[in-house]
């Protein structure tokens, strides 16, 4: 086995079967978590020597992160094995996964080339937020949320779209309905927008309300409006969810009843191959017999030519 195929059964997620691989997880994961840590730590007033260790950690945490990138997109040719290797690495490189991967590591990176203000600095290292993201590699239920969300994505993007559409013609009539008595709170649509999306979302800060009588009544269906549309994207979620393990289920009870017939097989090959050799001995016991029915034959020939009547 080549270096690179052993490299990239390491750094995929452990089977079960491989020590290494269990260690390389098990050491991704623990700098994914103490870098989430590190990014909220960071915002108290912490002693210089600590926030001095933090910016180590940090700095060894985002260069094994680099390796790891370059790693995979070495071995990326075993990834897509129906496509040669720099197209390989073009689609990994360009997958999801592998975007989150670099996203991971740019604010280690970029300031070394790109000076930029502290603000915008500061700013810029929030993404390491994203490493978060990476742990959808090495949790089953990450993965299982993802799975749901990609294979339900033109039923979530058209919910979607149907509560934008009623955010829209919400904040239009509540302007109509309330800008006359309110013309400050309702100046424009725009501030009927974001009185519909805290309405919609049944959060209601308060801030702008309706006072009219068709502004309250308006209030009211779209409430009830919003309840309705924000259960359409969850419950799509969750026949997703439900969907999917429902198969995962059916493939494991399927795998199952597959190793039972492997197993079976595997008795009945293992008898079989006892017959055989019990076969096989039968027919040495044959021939070692045959052997010395011809030996006498051949004895009582002799003696009847050398004794002839």
């Amino acid at each position: 086995m080549g270096i690179r195929r052993k490299l990239y059964d390491i750094i995929q997620p452990d089977n079960g079967k491989s020590v290494a691989s269990r260690i390389f997880d098990v050491t991704i994961t623990t700098l994914i978590l103490t870098s989430v840590v590190i990014v909220f730590s960071v915002t108290f007033e912490l002693p210089t020597k600590v926030i001095g260790v933090l910016d180590i950690f940090e700095d060894i945490a985002s260069i094994v992160f680099s390796i790891e990138y370059l790693l995979r997109i070495v071995t990326a040719d075993f990834v897509y094995p129906g496509k040669g290797p720099i197209k390989a690495r073009i689609s990994y490189i360009l997958s999801p996964m592998a975007i989150i991967d670099l996203v991971a590591i740019l604010p280690f990176w970029l300031p070394m080339f790109l000076p930029g203000s502290m603000l915008g600095m500061r700013a810029f290292r929030l993404v390491r937020l994203l490493r978060i993201l990476k742990l959808n590699r090495y949790f089953d239920a990450m993965r299982l949320i993802g799975g749901v969300i990609e294979s339900k994505k033109r039923e979530l993007l058209g919910s979607m779209f149907f509560v934008v559409i009623l955010m829209l013609v919400s904040s239009l009539l509540m302007y109509s309905a309330e800008h006359d008595a309110q013309p400050r709170a309702f100046c424009n649509a725009f501030s009927g927008l974001w009185w519909a999306v805290a309405t919609l979302t049944t959060v209601g800060y308060g801030d702008i309300c309706p006072v009219t009588i068709l502004g309250r009544i308006l209030g009211a269906v779209i409430a009830f409006s919003g309840i309705a549309a924000l259960a359409i994207p969850t419950g799509i979620i969750t026949a997703g969810l439900t969907e999917h393990m429902s198969r995962g289920k059916r493939i494991e009870k399927e795998l199952e009843r597959q190793r039972r017939k492997d197993v079976e097989h595997d008795t009945e090959l293992t008898r079989q191959r006892e017959r055989d050799i019990e076969h096989d001995h039968i027919l040495l016991e044959h021939e070692k017999l045959l052997k010395v029915i011809s030996e006498d034959l051949a004895k009582l020939v002799k003696l009847t030519e050398e004794h002839p009547k």
